[in-house]
């Protein structure tokens, strides 16, 4: 069944709004998959930056650091996080992370470039490998850098996947074992509408904040 004809298994409100969006929806993602490798470094610090923090704040955040050449250059960005026009929670432990992030990177590039076709298994070094992430910002990371897939769970995400009767709770803490099971009930649900998870990740989060971001 083509994801086009899919909708019609999806229930109201959803269902109208994937019709609506659904070429916006699939233009981000193709974009997600045209992510230059030499923009991975910052895709990265940018699913470092977003918990917590509103998106746009992050994005402003990682232009910033972009345009001072953070790669190249090392430099505490602590300042830069805590600017009250773009704040980042956490500021602190962030800088530290993004940091971190900077003097691994080679390893991680290497990750990326040994497990690129193999989802989970890249997903898993990733998890092992930056610090403070988990299955969700590597899974985030991840999608924004082209990788399919994958599931994002979050509590907007989760809310519609209740919502849907993928799951009959939301769960009051994501364990591996819950992360996986949600995960394979939410393929298994994809599989039965036609429609990849992706574009389904990026339906529920549009209805939830009226964009189709990152």
């Amino acid at each position: 069944m083509s994801s086009d004809n899919a909708a019609t298994l999806l229930p109201e409100p959803w269902a109208g709004v994937y019709a609506e969006r659904k070429d916006a929806i699939r233009a981000r993602l193709a974009d997600f998959a045209a992510v230059p490798v030499t923009e991975h470094f910052y895709e990265l610090l940018f699913c470092i930056l977003t918990p917590q923090s509103q998106a746009k704040n992050a994005e402003q955040v990682i232009a910033k650091l972009k345009s001072d050449r953070f790669q190249e250059m090392a430099f505490d960005p602590t300042d830069l996080l805590r600017t009250p026009e773009h704040y980042i929670r956490f500021h602190n432990t962030k800088a530290k992370r993004l940091l971190a992030i900077r003097d691994m990177f080679a390893d991680i590039s290497s990750l990326l470039r040994t497990h690129w076709s193999e989802p989970l298994v890249l997903r898993a070094a990733i998890r092992e490998t930056v610090p403070g992430f988990g299955l969700k910002e590597s899974s985030h990371f991840l999608r924004n850098i082209g990788i399919r897939d994958l599931a994002i769970l979050d509590r907007h995400i989760l809310k519609h996947l209740k919502a849907v009767g993928i799951i009959g709770r939301i769960p009051a803490s994501l364990t591996d074992k819950r992360y996986f099971a949600i995960e394979k009930k939410w393929k298994k649900f994809a599989s039965r509408v036609g429609i990849p998870i992706d574009e389904l990740d990026l339906l529920f989060w549009s209805m939830e904040t009226g964009e189709i971001r990152k």
